[in-house]
């Protein structure tokens, strides 16, 4: 398991990962475990999932499949509430889930907006009401969402996303400002580019690995440790911010 001999650092915290099946939620979901944290992955892909939860336990982690579509208020609270069953409460969440559509600006029709912004921002604020609804009464918590460089930087064939990946950093900003004075801190990750299956199948590993100041792609490992930061106990100070983890791509 990565990160096998860290510290105990998260040990006896609780957290719910969206999209934790595979990818970057997989990968944080492994960090977090690893340091001694009890990990809830939520997903739509209950045979990922499984198969996710299998390799984290084999490993020794303690770790529950919630199997949940987040689209909708309902279905979000609804994985909300299982992971906090399961898990007996929940410290943090990460609000991981999202998709990566490719479509010319002037193709984009209503199902392929509606299908990105239900997935990559509507999901993220009905799991964020949901987590500051059981997180104020104990007036602790973190909250970290993922959202993208490209909400800054404009390019071809990604408009929705990078307009949905907006929304995520304006409303990390307004829950953050709601939710202090219950001690919820709440903040983004915006990355470039990360080594997955499907950046390699869309055949742009090579042009962004040359592209970046430090020669190469991220790798999920690189962003879930700064996921793992700002929702440790080592962050007392940090609310409403997004932090650029993009190796020089973007540098704001």
């Amino acid at each position: 398991m990565a990160g096998a001999n860290s510290s105990a650092e998260m040990a006896g915290r609780t957290v719910a990962i969206t999209g934790g099946a595979r990818g970057l939620g997989f990968a944080t979901a492994e960090l977090f475990a690893s340091r001694g944290a009890r990990v809830g992955l939520i997903d739509v892909d209950r045979d990922a999932l499984n198969d996710a939860v299998v390799r984290l336990t084999d490993f020794g982690a303690d770790a529950v499949g919630i199997v949940g579509d987040i689209r909708r208020r309902v279905g979000a609270h609804a994985c909300f509430g299982e992971a906090c069953a399961r898990l007996g409460h929940v410290d943090v969440l990460i609000n991981n889930a999202g998709v990566y559509p490719r479509k010319p600006i002037l193709e984009i029709d209503d199902d392929d907006w509606d299908r990105t912004f239900d997935v990559n921002l509507r999901g993220m604020f009905h799991m964020t009401v949901a987590a500051a609804l059981h997180m104020k009464p104990r007036r602790a918590g973190q909250i970290v969402s993922v959202a993208s460089i490209d909400a800054y930087i404009p390019y071809a064939k990604n408009a929705h996303y990078a307009a949905s990946k907006a929304g995520v950093i304006s409303f990390t900003k307004s829950f953050a400002e709601e939710l202090a004075p219950f001690g919820i801190l709440v903040n983004a990750v915006s990355p470039s580019a990360i080594d997955t299956d499907q950046l390699r199948r869309l055949g742009m590993y090579d042009d962004l690995a040359r592209n970046s100041p430090l020669g190469r792609v991220a790798e999920a490992s690189d962003i879930a440790e700064v996921i793992c930061f700002l929702a440790s106990e080592r962050n007392r100070h940090i609310t409403g911010e997004t932090v650029i983890a993009s190796g020089g791509a973007l540098m704001y």
